[in-house]
C-alpha cells in the first residue's frame, strides 16, 4: 500500500521543526514515517534522516517535504533527486511551493518543480550576491563586518608578551588569559609591538 513519507529539516540545532512536522502530519503523513534531520545543511547530499527516508521509499510511495528548500541548495540536486525517485517508482510532493501544493506524480506538478528548483537555486545564487557585496562595500569603507570580536585588549598581548620573555610558562600566561596556547602564540607574533 502506498504511503507518505515526510521529510524535514533545519539547519542548526536551536532551530524549531514544529512547524514543519505539523504540516507534515496534517497533510497525511504518519508519526512513524516522519524523518527530521536537525543541525544539518541542506548543500549536503547525505543526510542521516534524509537517508533512512529514502531508504522507506518504495515503489509507489511519496516524499513529502513542507518546502523546496530542505531538499537541497542547487536545481541540479533537486533535478537528480526528482529523477532518483521517479527511478524507483516514487513521487515528491512539496506542500509550500509557489503558494501552492506541487506533486511530481502528474506532468503539470513534474514541470512546476522544475520551474521552481531553477528559481530556488537563483534566489540562493543572488542573496549569496548581496552578501558579498554588501561585505566589499562595509570592508572598503572600513566598516565592521560582523564576525567575532576582538577579546584581548593590544596591552594584554604586550603583557603576555613580557611574561614570555621574563621565562613564564606559555601554558600559564595562555590560561590566565583565558585562550588557548596556540591563539596565545598566534596573537604574539601578529602583535604590531
Amino acid at each position: 500500500m502506498a504511503k507518505l513519507i515526510g521529510y524535514g529539516r533545519v539547519s542548526t540545532r536551536t532551530q524549531n521543526t514544529d512547524r514543519q512536522e505539523i504540516d507534515l502530519l496534517a497533510c497525511g503523513v504518519r508519526r512513524d514515517d516522519l524523518y527530521i534531520d536537525r543541525g544539518v545543511s541542506g548543500a549536503k547530499a547525505s543526510r542521516p534522516q534524509f537517508d533512512c527516508a529514502m531508504a522507506a521509499l518504495e515503489s509507489g510511495d511519496t516524499l513529502v517535504v513542507p518546502t523546496l528548500d530542505r531538499l537541497a541548495r542547487s536545481t541540479v540536486n533537486l533535478l537528480a533527486l526528482a529523477s532518483q525517485l521517479d527511478d524507483r517508482g516514487a513521487a515528491l510532493r512539496v506542500l509550500n511551493l509557489g503558494g501552492s501544493n506541487v506533486d511530481t506524480a502528474t506532468p503539470m506538478g513534474s514541470m512546476v518543480f522544475t520551474v521552481m528548483a531553477a528559481l530556488a537555486q537563483m534566489e540562493l545564487e543572488i542573496k549569496r550576491e548581496r552578501v558579498r557585496d554588501s561585505v566589499s562595500k562595509r570592508r572598503a569603507a572600513g566598516k565592521d563586518i560582523g564576525g567575532r570580536r576582538q577579546q584581548f585588549t593590544e596591552s594584554q598581548i604586550a603583557n603576555a608578551k613580557r611574561l614570555l620573555a621574563a621565562g613564564q610558562p606559555a601554558t600559564d600566561v595562555a590560561r590566565d588569559l583565558g585562550m588557548s596556547r596556540a591563539t596565545l602564540y598566534r596573537r604574539t607574533q601578529e602583535a604590531k609591538i
